[in-house]
């Protein structure tokens, strides 16, 4: 057993109990410092996971490769992120405020596993611990009817996601008498007699996943959880765990399910029109700028799904080089609604009129990332949809970029209007609004990285290639 593998989980873990004892031992009302803490924390494990070697620990149940080590650094960059949004929103909202940075530093610590399972179990178990705490941060500000609605379906819906997904993971190891990923024989998900067994335990893990990702048609419950939740929650939702989904996805569909492709591609496009048609569709109605966000993310998975229904190196990358785009650009855009929420007590779309006299620096960088979001150059969302649809046309999937590119134009409208509001608008009350040093740090650094990552790109591209050769390593 080479322990030293997962010496950033240990880590982490032991971090988010010092959070609970500093915490609880830490005297005044503030808990800012607990913030930065934590934000230590995450930083420290994030050089601890890019030093840690190639291998395998428990006997093949969790892996440590490129792809994992990859998307380890995107949780730890989510989830630093999203307590730096936090800092400020926690010390007027929340009045337990070290169990909730505790509960993120926990929830990354089932990301971080969950990255690496090679096993089935071990690969539930990972996402279970990555989403649990999450039910509780949606309705953390208890007292709020909205919060505690939020939580509550997404309790109910995560645990019926939950059953779907183990049913199809124990359909697998039915079918293959293995729970090890690469143990599972080709032949044994081919055979005449598995062949229908096969066919329902792939709709039960789309299902599943569709659940966790927010994909139509699996999407109803959260357009309410990411309006209910505490905004920097829906922040963290909306990218961490939609990555800790696409982890496990392409770990068990582009692993031993890569031969059964002939079953789920199909399904696959199905659920990216879906989710992009009625993503951007519904997106142009909403009048609240977190519900708006939510069918936006609704619709982002689908361009995801245009590249995974490729099967080939180019899905790998250009799904990471996405992810990491819009990280960035989502928890930069919802940075701004939080400040602008602490400072008006607003999430209409319509109150932004006028922002740019108001503060010219946040109007900006949300600016920026409304354009990072509709994948106009130079942001590092052109870079990600381009590697995304570069994936579909390199397997021929013309017919799924055509959809994508007009639904991307769809998207134009709603973001656009954003901008629209800011710069072109006036409003009554035009008085300066200023956020907090936490926020606009935070603010700038997602401008920045947003668009470095575009004119950079040799960089990322060759660390998602890296991640791709461990499934293609012909790559």
């Amino acid at each position: 057993m080479n322990t030293v593998l997962i010496l950033p989980q240990i880590f982490l873990f032991v971090w988010a109990i010092a959070v609970l004892v500093l915490d609880f031992v830490r005297k005044g009302s503030s808990r800012k410092g607990l913030a930065y803490f934590s934000m230590l924390g995450l930083a420290i494990t994030g050089i601890m996971t890019v030093f840690i070697p190639d291998g395998q620990s428990f006997g093949g149940a969790y892996l440590s490769d490129s792809y994992g080590r990859l998307f380890n650094l995107i949780f730890l960059a989510a989830s630093f992120m999203t307590i730096l949004a936090s800092a400020d929103f926690a010390e007027i909202r929340f009045a337990y405020k070290g169990e909730y940075y505790a509960l993120i530093l926990l929830a990354t610590v089932g990301m971080l596993f969950l990255s690496g399972a090679g096993e089935l179990l071990t690969l539930y178990v990972s996402l279970e611990l990555a989403t649990i705490p999450l039910y509780v941060m949606a309705a953390y500000m208890k007292r709020n009817l909205k919060s505690t609605e939020a939580g509550l379906k997404y309790l109910i819906i995560g645990g019926v996601s939950s059953g779907l997904l183990l049913l199809g993971l124990s359909l697998i190891f039915g079918l293959t008498g293995t729970t090890f990923l690469s143990r599972i024989r080709p032949d044994a998900l081919l055979s005449g007699t598995a062949a229908s067994g096969v066919v329902f335990a792939v709709v039960m893990l789309i299902a599943g996943f569709g659940f966790k990702l927010a994909a139509a048609p699996f999407h109803m419950w959260a357009p309410d959880v990411y309006e209910g939740a505490p905004t920097p929650v829906t922040a963290y939702l909306s990218v961490a765990s939609k990555a800790a989904g696409l982890v496990a996805f392409v770990r068990i569909f582009f692993g031993p399910l890569a031969v059964a492709k002939g079953d789920w591609v199909t399904i696959i496009e199905i659920v990216a029109v879906l989710a992009m048609v009625i993503g951007n569709f519904v997106a142009l109605m909403q009048t609240n700028i977190k519900r708006m966000l939510a069918y936006s993310s609704i619709s982002h998975i689908g361009y995801v799904f245009v590249a995974l229904a490729a099967v080939n190196g180019y899905s790998i990358v250009g799904m990471m080089i996405f992810l990491m785009a819009y990280l960035f650009a989502n928890i930069g855009a919802f940075m701004v609604a939080i400040g602008f929420s602490n400072m008006t007590g607003s999430d209409e779309i319509s109150d932004y009129a006028g922002m740019v006299r108001r503060n010219p620096l946040a109007a900006s960088m949300m600016a920026i990332f409304m354009l990072s979001l509709m994948g106009i150059p130079p942001t590092a969302g052109f870079f990600g949809k381009y590697w995304l649809f570069a994936a579909a046309v390199k397997a021929h999937i013309y017919w799924l970029v055509i959809v994508a590119i007009l639904m991307s134009v769809v998207s134009v409208f709603f973001y656009a209007n954003i901008i629209r509001k800011m710069f072109f608008h006036h409003a009554a009350d035009e008085s300066r609004i200023h956020f907090g040093p936490a926020l606009g740090i935070g603010i700038v650094i997602s401008g920045i990285a947003v668009i470095v990552i575009c004119l950079a790109p040799s960089t990322f591209y060759e660390m998602a290639s890296q991640a791709a050769r461990v499934f293609f390593p012909q790559f």
